[in-house]
């Protein structure tokens, strides 16, 4: 079963549209571009809160061993 990670290859902030993009098997520059075409026309009212939603509640992938 795969978990959905924030991740640590590919952040830029916070690692959760990365993590999204890994999860999903798609490229990272595709989930952040998806991300802010619904952000920006709502001046972010909607897409910042969410972010720092997923931020809070999706855990970071865990350290390699």
């Amino acid at each position: 079963m795969r978990h959905l990670y924030r991740s640590r290859r590919n952040r830029l902030i916070a690692g959760v549209c990365g993590g999204i993009a890994e999860y999903l098997e798609v490229d990272p520059t595709i989930v952040r571009l998806i991300w802010a075409a619904f952000s920006l026309p709502m001046l972010g009212f909607i897409g910042v809160p969410v972010y720092l939603l997923c931020w809070a509640i999706i855990p970071p992938e865990p350290a390699a061993v």
